[in-house]
């Protein structure tokens, strides 16, 4: 018999608030791009019938104390989408299963949060205020909340394709309804995309110099949020994994600039250049790797205590 903690999204949510994920995905990042990780190759599952996606994700960083394999699904013919999750965490000393999150996809939208807080910490403007958010849905939310956590936001403006979901995500994160996508980037510190989009929402034209970019919607082959001449104006051009972004990114797009990408995770090591004036444009593609959900597990682990139930299996 063997005996693995069942966590609940309730316990998860206080196991791991922003503050702690963007640590820990940030050491996570250094980890994979320094080869100090595991990451196979991500499997995506549709069910088309239900708009449904899913996506599995594993890794190990090297001396963490477990690994974790994560199944998160999307399906959007609801209404509200329906967004779950399941992490299975096991012992990286024996390979025995040591806990289940059911989290109901809050590693995920934490992690995911976290990576663009960590882009922000190293890439946006020191004094950055203003953010612009193209979408509405949960990466949202959790991406104000992470930039929260590494800048003093005083102004966040909100477009959405939906008036009632662009109001709630207003609402939910402080911010106003901008009218365009133009009216939310105009003039911003930061601009956020997070949306499923499969053609491009934010021109070239329409950002000035100095702005941060944290791109987050394009994590499979034909999605797309940024006008690819974004990426090849960018005066620093990052991403969380060359190879994934390469085939699933923003990058994929622009592949005639792909040889000047740079991975967070050097970044964040020092071994490449962040930003190092206020009039770069900066650019973050992150289409989301294993490791950050490794190191969300571990994180959660850590700071449970007691919490959760006990299982014989």
């Amino acid at each position: 018999m063997t005996t693995v903690r069942l966590l609940r999204e309730a316990d998860v949510r206080a196991a791991l608030p922003m503050a702690a994920c963007i640590e820990a995905v940030e050491s996570a990042l250094v980890a994979y791009s320094s080869g100090e990780a595991e990451l196979p190759s991500v499997i995506h599952l549709d069910v088309p019938e239900a708009r449904g996606e899913i996506h599995v994700k594993a890794g190990h960083i090297h001396g963490a104390p477990a690994y974790a394999v994560k199944v998160a699904s999307g399906f959007y013919a609801a209404d509200p989408p329906a967004i779950d999750g399941l992490v299975v965490v096991f012992d990286a000393a024996t390979g025995a299963p040591v806990a289940f999150l059911l989290d109901g996809g809050y590693v995920t939208d934490t992690r995911t949060g976290a990576a663009g807080g960590v882009a922000a910490r190293w890439l946006a403007p020191e004094h950055a205020t203003v953010v612009g958010v193209v979408g509405t849905g949960i990466q949202a939310r959790r991406q104000v909340e992470a930039l929260r956590c590494v800048r003093d936001v005083t102004e966040v403006r909100v477009w959405g394709r939906d008036a009632d979901r662009a109001s709630a995500a207003a609402s939910d994160i402080g911010g106003v309804i901008a009218p365009t996508v133009r009216e939310a980037v105009d003039a911003a510190d930061v601009v956020i995309t997070c949306t499923a989009s499969t053609e491009p929402l934010v021109r070239a034209e329409w950002i000035a110099p100095g702005t941060h970019i944290t791109a987050v919607g394009s994590d499979g082959a034909g999605k797309q949020e940024l006008d690819p001449e974004l990426l090849r104006r960018a005066d620093v051009l990052v991403v969380d994994s060359l190879d994934q972004c390469w085939r699933l990114g923003e990058l994929q797009h622009a592949l005639d600039v792909a040889d000047r990408a740079v991975e967070l995770g050097t970044v964040c090591a020092g071994t490449s250049p962040g930003r190092t004036s206020s009039t770069q444009l900066t650019v973050c593609d992150l289409t989301g790797v294993g490791v950050q959900d490794v190191a969300a597990a571990n994180a959660v682990l850590a700071n449970a205590g007691d919490s959760g139930e006990l299982l014989s299996v």
